[in-house]
């Protein structure tokens, strides 16, 4: 892929992983596009990156994700690349927690379906304009998931799943499927808690473009390999070791 001169929308970019992924591809000379649910965080992103396109869109809203759709086909009809990387996640106990259904609403509207709609309606889009791409961004967790994030693992694996069905599905067609799977990034995602094995989210993203520019299409960022290479060899190993942490 190459990482100059496209015009991507990039889900969630208004702070932490997304902000970092908006930044590198504004310096590389890309027109990039992101959407969030708060104004107050996109206009905040906008004032740090002032070549930043903004729209403020709930992409677990059908009607508004039809609206951004359809605002990028006016204002931005040379969108090659999708980013989905927007992603919630909270912690729950199957059993205890209260709010349960609510929280796995939440997550899969946010992290499966929006991604899944985004998609299917800009597919039209991209599949018009030179190189395009489909970028999902999930996590090391679809191959080892953590117990006390019960939907985001599943979520998660499904857009893994999805992904690989929809690189295949396309395989004849010239758009590119690719999924980016991270390991803990230290973002404000964590509220503070965050772990000592996370890594920046500037190496993270950078690992993440040298990737791509070799045109490889299932990207395990830094730890991911090593957790990938666990779960092949000792799962219940792997289990026990990404819940101790």
């Amino acid at each position: 892929m190459e990482i100059s001169n496209n015009t991507i929308v990039i889900t969630g970019g208004s702070s932490g992983l997304g902000f970092e992924m908006c930044r590198q591809f504004i310096e590389k000379d890309n027109n990039v596009i992101t959407c969030s649910r708060s104004l107050e965080k996109l206009e905040e992103a906008k004032k740090r990156l002032p070549n930043l396109v903004i729209y403020k869109c709930d992409i677990a809203r059908e009607l508004e994700c039809e609206d951004f759709a359809e605002w990028l086909r006016i204002n931005y009809p040379k969108v090659n690349v999708l980013i989905n990387n927007a992603a919630i996640a909270n912690k729950a106990h199957f059993v205890e927690d209260r709010f349960l259904l609510e929280k796995m609403n939440e997550e899969f509207s946010v992290n499966l379906n929006a991604p899944i709609r985004l998609i299917k309606l800009l597919y039209p889009i991209l599949i018009q304009n030179q190189n395009p791409k489909i970028i999902n961004i999930t996590t090391g967790l679809v191959y080892v998931p953590r117990t006390i994030y019960p939907f985001y693992n599943a979520s998660k694996s499904g857009l893994h799943s999805f992904t690989q069905v929809l690189r295949e599905q396309l395989k004849k067609e010239k758009i590119k499927v690719i999924e980016v799977l991270f390991p803990v990034v230290d973002t404000p995602w964590h509220k503070g808690n965050v772990s000592k094995i996370a890594i920046s989210p500037q190496d993270a993203v950078s690992e993440m473009l040298e990737s791509i520019s070799q045109n490889q299409t299932e990207i395990r960022i830094a730890k991911v390999k090593l957790l990938y290479f666990l779960f092949r060899i000792a799962p219940r190993f792997a289990f026990r070791k990404i819940n101790s942490l």
